[in-house]
Parts: C-alpha cells; structure tokens; sequence
C-alpha cells in the first residue's frame, strides 16, 4: 500500500492507520529529515526479524536505530549520559542526527548486543514524529538503501513502493526524500565522537 500523508500537516486518519498497522506487526517505510527508513514496533519480534532479513543482516549486528517522539522517549531508553553530551543532543534535537548512547534495561532483550548501546534519532519530521506519539512508544529505524551504484539512498516514495511492496505493509508518501543519512555521533565516552558525517552541522 502507497499511502500519501500531507508533511506539514499529516491527517490523524491516515496516522491512525499506520499506527494500527505498527500495532498488528507491520512494516512501515517512511519519511524522515533525512532518507526515507523502515522501521517497525521495537516490541514485535516478529516484525524485527522481518526487518533483519530485509537487511540480510542479524539482528545482533544490525546497526538499527530507534525514533523517539521526544526526550521523554529518549530518557526511557538509555541510561543517563554526563552534562556535556545532554546539552548536545538538546541543542540538535529533533535534527538530521543519530546519537549513540548507553542503553537501558528497557531495550528489549532482542537489541542487546554486546556494547550496550542503542541509537536514538528524534527527526524533525511531523509524519514519523506523529506516528511515534499515537504508538506510544519509539519504532525501530534502518535506512532504505539502492542497489544503485551513484545513488546510495532512493528519494522518490513511488519507486520505494514499487521496489518494497511485496516486503512491507505501507509505504508513506510524505514528498521527495533526501540522499543524505544522519550524522552519527558516539555519546558512549567522556566526550562526543563524529563516526559519520551526514547531514547537518552539529551545534556544540
């Protein structure tokens, strides 16, 4: 199913709907302020596993993310970092940024890996911000990739749904996406470390 949400200000039906779909075990592709992602409930196992082949990966070595409404989410998930790396994700959330940070015992046990770590991204997106919201709890998020060898990630929501429809339960149209990922930091240490440079410029 292609399913074309307005970005600026997303119908509650349409929200609603995915949601249910999340609620049921889906897979969702959608739209963030950076390349479109796939992302399911982070407590359906089933839907994770999904996922991980989709990546031909295993869950355990998958670098997967999770989207968080807001920090509230984020304070959930992780266990507290010192005030230097708070001020930073506060000063760049929601933004193009993915942050590192030390998980906590509220991860379901299928993320635990050996680090103890999870990636958080608060996008500053109304679609997926407001998906996350009615669920209540974050979706799990991975970057849609092309097998293109000039163009890394795909923009166009059709050509996403004409190359996924069969593995996924919704594709969002939410407009054209970008072709540049987040900018990912490691929060893990005494100090913040770039170990990808996406898009955005981090405010320090």
């Amino acid at each position: 199913m292609l399913l074309k949400i307005h970005p600026a200000n997303p119908s509650a039906r349409y929200i609603q709907k995915v949601v249910d779909i999340l609620n049921n075990g889906g897979l969702v592709i959608y739209p963030t302020d950076t390349v479109y992602g796939l992302g399911c409930d982070i407590f359906n196992a089933k839907a994770v596993e999904r996922v991980a082949r989709i990546k031909g990966k295993r869950i355990k070595d998958a670098n997967f993310s999770f989207i968080c409404h807001d920090f509230s989410h984020l304070s959930d998930y992780t266990r507290p970092i010192g005030s230097s790396s708070f001020k930073l994700i506060k000063k760049n959330l929601p933004g193009p940024f993915t942050f590192i940070l030390p998980a906590s015992n509220n991860i379901p046990k299928l993320f635990k890996n050996k680090k103890k770590t999870v990636g958080i991204r608060i996008p500053q997106n109304n679609i997926i911000l407001e998906i996350v919201k009615q669920l209540g709890h974050p979706i799990l998020t991975t970057s849609i990739h092309d097998e293109d060898e000039i163009l890394e990630y795909t923009t166009d929501p059709e050509l996403i749904h004409e190359k996924f429809q069969q593995q996924v339960d919704v594709v969002i149209d939410g407009g054209f996406g970008n072709n540049i990922p987040s900018t990912v930091i490691d929060c893990t240490d005494t100090e913040p470390v770039i170990i990808r440079q996406g898009l955005g410029d981090l405010k320090v």
